[in-house]
Formats: C-alpha cells, structure tokens, sequence
C-alpha cells in the first residue's frame, strides 16, 4: 500500500506550527512529528520514518535549525528545507554551510509550501536516482511515485510487478496501480536486485510474490505475467528451478 510523505515540523511559534500543520494534513501529507527544540527534533528523527524536514532558524533554545540541518547531513539521507523569517545574508551563508534542500522565507502561502515539498523532493529523488550509477534508492525500502499533485511513498514489497506501456510504466500493489513516464529498463534500476527481475520485454516481478510458474508464465496476485524465452533461463536460474 502506498504510503503519504511523513513530514517533520521544527517551529517554535506554536501558533505558525499548527498552521503549518493544519496546511499540510490538508495537502495530504503525513505529520510524523511537529516540535520546538533542537533536542526534541533529534529524538524525533531518531524515533520516526520522517521523509523531509522543514526547519525554521532560529529557536527559543542555544541550538538552532542550522544545527538540527548538520544533524541530518551527518546522520539521516533525508531532504530538509528552512522555513524562517531571516533572508539576510547572515544568515542565508550560515545556511548554505549545511547545503539545505530549499529555503521558504515566512509569510508564506499555502501554494508556496506546497510547490517547494514538490520541488524538494522531485529533485531530491533525481539526485538519489543519479547517484551510484543509478543504483542507490531514495530510501532504503521504499519510492516515490508522483500521482496528481503529490509523491506518494511505495513500500518496495508492496511492489507486485511492474508493466510497459509505450513510454510509460504501470506499477501494481495490491490496492492501487500508479503511471508514470519511464522506460521499464530504467526504472528496474531504481528498484531492488534481489528481488525485482525481468520476464519479459514488458514485464517486471517482484518474485516475492510469486503464486506458481510454469514453463510460460507466473502468476502473482491471480494475475498471468508471461515469461518469454530471452528471460526463462534468467528465471529459471533464480527460482532453482
């Protein structure tokens, strides 16, 4: 089943964290923790699933979100943006040293919030997808696939398989199948090794959940994925057969 973003919320205006709060449960998103302090928000990443971090700078407390930022580089493979009140070039320096996966300056709108989530984690999946030669994953079990306006997060074993469509590709869970724009080749590489595998030209399984196999097909979730004879040793290699 698919999964909304868990957000971590570090203000320490009450008044401005709870509307922040009340906008993002209203976009969609997952609050996974909304704190006040540099010690709070370390106990709260430590404790959490958090997908992204929105900061503000300065804090009722000696640590600021500048710190809770080193925090996370040193510790976590999390994107986290600075939602503050401070643009002056203080401070936007000091900010930059932590390398910030965006910066939002208070008042800010709704559709402000909402478009910098989307550009943060849209270019944080592309960083992570490019690295390691496109091997390394966005988390460590899971993806994000944009539906509509929001990413939604895709528990890699809640992946039954994986279908082409011309320039598309068709992901099945077992509750939901998501579009999106990409080459099957290019999307096995952002999935796991170990379990994720060709059938054919247009198909990909998780063989976790595979049902039965003959000398054709497989099927999963009742579904009849056909093997073709490019990829039958390939299978029949994985499944000892």
């Amino acid at each position: 089943m698919d999964k909304p973003i868990n957000i971590l919320i570090v203000e320490d205006n009450v008044l401005i964290a709870d509307d922040m709060q009340m906008m993002l449960e209203d976009m969609g998103y997952m609050i996974a923790a909304n704190v006040t302090s540099y010690e709070k928000a370390v106990d709260a990443l430590a404790n959490n699933s958090i997908d992204l971090a929105l900061l503000d700078i300065q804090l009722a407390t000696e640590k600021t979100g500048i710190d809770i930022g080193r925090h996370i580089r040193e510790k976590y493979n999390i994107p986290f943006v600075f939602v503050t009140s401070n643009s002056d070039k203080d401070t936007i320096n000091k900010a930059k040293d932590v390398k910030p996966n965006g910066y939002l300056v208070k008042p800010f709108e709704e559709k402000d919030l909402f478009t910098t989530i989307e550009i943060t984690m849209s270019n944080f999946q592309d960083a992570e997808s490019d690295s390691n030669d496109g091997k390394n994953k966005i988390l460590k079990n899971s993806i994000f696939i944009k539906e509509g306006h929001l990413y939604h997060k895709i528990l890699y074993k809640d992946i039954l398989y994986v279908k082409a469509d011309n320039v598309y590709v068709e992901v099945y869970t077992k509750s939901k199948m998501y579009v999106l724009r990409s080459t099957l080749k290019d999307f096995l590489t952002r999935l796991p090794q170990d379990a994720f595998y060709r059938t054919s030209k247009s198909y990909i399984i998780n063989i976790k959940h595979i049902q039965s196999i003959n000398s054709r097909d497989v099927i999963i979730n009742d579904q009849m994925i056909p093997i073709s004879k490019e990829f039958k040793p390939i299978m029949q290699s994985i499944l000892n057969l």
